[in-house]
């Protein structure tokens, strides 16, 4: 059953249009990567889901619950946290968690336990009677973390839960993230793709507002966006990059800088395509000689950038 469901939503503010027909479904159990260029959409899908937003067109179901319809059973079952983690730096911790929970109508011991079982499962317990204000960021981070999943929601929707953090702060998110995974639904926003890979196991990536990839992180790896490859060639640069972009095979040639006497380019294969044989045999008409014929090893970020900037 799909926890999280959109079908055709849409989002404008004036004449821009935000989400523009956006529909998926997110299952019990995914970290699925929400991924997109500044200004994509991203964040006003999440408002959407979060009910922060109401759609113009479309509609979103919560465990099977319109949060149209039925829109405070719909929000207890979720958990956010905003890019702008949304803290009161003169409270302590505890006194944030025991106010964010009397919003979430907890009380008594019932309260106390979930605070209990956010503060162990966020690692927050030593700054639990310390200000806000004084906290590092990523402590803050935490403690919004914990705000998120202190009514035990079954899905998080977390948008750039990492930004501004050091590398070692990003790498103990993660690693929470990862766990809160494991018993619940989450979607993740982020720009970092080291995160993405080590998180989440599928991507859905959006551009001007609407979903241009949907899959596996290891699906998309695999070539969707076609074999990236570099060719060093012994030719007239404007000539060889010329015939290189007429290739059946070929999407798009981009010089790399710097790199001597000889043209280099990195070339990337149209969707599912090697374009090596097809350059190899151009060189041996034109009579260049091939200095270097390999494929770039491929990367999440590279992948990102094929499809965001093809629009494909």
């Amino acid at each position: 059953m799909s926890l999280v469901r959109l079908h055709d939503v849409s989002k404008s503010f004036g004449n821009v249009r935000a989400v523009d027909g956006v529909s998926f479904s997110i299952g019990r159990g995914e970290v699925v990567g929400f991924l997109g260029p500044n200004g994509a959409g991203k964040t006003t899908t999440m408002r959407l889901i979060t009910q922060a937003l109401e759609p113009d067109a479309g509609w979103i179901e919560v465990e099977g619950m319109s949060v149209a319809e039925a829109p405070i059973e719909a929000r207890r079952r979720i958990g956010y946290l905003p890019e702008r983690n949304p803290l009161f730096g003169d409270m302590l911790v505890a006194e944030f968690l025991e106010y964010m929970g009397s919003l979430r109508a907890l009380s008594g011991r019932d309260l106390r336990t979930r605070i209990d079982r956010a503060v162990e499962q966020t690692g927050i317990g030593d700054m639990f009677y310390r200000p806000i204000d004084h906290l590092s960021k990523g402590y803050r981070q935490r403690t919004g973390l914990a705000q998120a999943i202190l009514s035990e929601p079954d899905v998080l929707v977390l948008d750039e839960p990492t930004e501004g953090l050091d590398p070692s702060q990003r790498v103990e998110i993660r690693k929470l993230i990862t766990h809160l995974g494991a018993d619940r639904t989450v979607l993740l926003s982020t720009h970092v793709m080291q995160e993405v890979q080590a998180t989440c196991g599928r991507l859905l990536i959006i551009k001007d507002g609407r979903l241009i990839a949907d899959g596996t992180v290891d699906s998309l790896l695999a070539g969707k966006a076609g074999v990236r490859v570099r060719v060093e060639l012994e030719a007239g640069s404007g000539e060889a990059r010329a015939a290189l972009e007429g290739l059946s095979s070929v999407e798009r040639v981009a010089p790399v800088p710097e790199s001597g006497d000889r043209p280099c380019f990195v070339v990337a294969g149209a969707a599912g395509q090697d374009p090596r044989p097809d350059i190899f045999a151009l060189a041996r008409d034109r009579n260049w000689t091939v200095w270097e014929l390999r494929r770039e090893r491929e990367d999440l970020e590279q992948i990102f950038r094929d499809l965001t900037e093809a629009g494909a």
